[in-house]
């Protein structure tokens, strides 16, 4: 083949290798961002307003209290401190945040997915039992394991993971996702205390339960308090 086509084809295969990534669009940090055809009516951005790099300072780099044990304030036993763009302001748009998870005993934080990150989390005191769930198409394997202090567990996105403290002591952990908003969906909590209600028939059916138990359930979600989760 001559070396002018070589070429060519060397440079098209090269732009269908770059051009996806010049257009992609960019990554969420909010559940949705519904379009308007004018900024007047426009309120939210993907992310926050950014402040003018010339008034920056080290102050707002600085984030103080995650060394501070954190009592548990929920039916689950457990206190998450989360730190994102939402208190920690100098993490917009860098695709990262962070959490300390304070577990008593037999508290454990329930099944739950983050939309938009993985998450990473090491052991500091403690035992933890933890673990994630794959996709349907992967057959819902489980992927379990114990954790002791200096264990580090990987929880990957959008699935359904969970962490238990199964020790005789209180527990503590360290998280970082990899989303400045990586989102929290408890999956109970979705299921059954949605608002309105999904229709107690379907859920009945999908569950495999009679309506009446399903009922229960709904009624025991809408009054419990909410919990913040990693």
């Amino acid at each position: 083949m001559p070396m002018k086509s070589l070429s060519f084809l060397a440079s098209l295969s090269l732009l269908a290798i770059t051009l996806p990534l010049a257009i992609s669009d960019p990554r969420s940090v909010q559940d949705f961002c519904v379009g308007v055809n004018s900024s007047v009516n426009g309120v939210f951005v993907n992310g926050k307003f950014c402040k003018d790099p010339k008034l920056a300072t080290a102050d707002d780099f600085f984030f103080r209290g995650l060394i501070d044990p954190k009592d548990p304030t929920d039916t689950h036993r457990a206190n998450i401190t989360l730190v994102s763009a939402d208190n920690f302001l100098a993490l917009n748009t860098l695709g990262i945040s962070f959490a300390r998870a304070d577990y008593e005993v037999n508290g454990v934080q329930p099944p739950h997915t983050h939309p938009r990150a993985s998450e990473f989390l090491v052991v500091t005191q403690g035992t933890l039992s933890v673990g994630f769930v794959t996709a349907d198409q992967d057959g819902n394997r489980l992927f379990a394991k114990t954790l002791n202090v200096g264990d580090v567990f990987l929880f990957p996105e959008g699935l359904i993971h969970y962490q238990a403290n199964i020790g005789d002591v209180p527990a503590v952990a360290f998280t970082a996702l990899n989303s400045q908003n990586p989102g929290l969906s408890t999956t109970a909590d979705a299921v059954f205390g949605c608002t309105p209600s999904i229709d107690p028939d379907v859920l009945a059916r999908a569950f495999k339960l009679d309506r009446s138990i399903v009922v229960d359930l709904q009624n025991k979600f809408k009054t419990a308090s909410s919990f913040t989760a990693v």
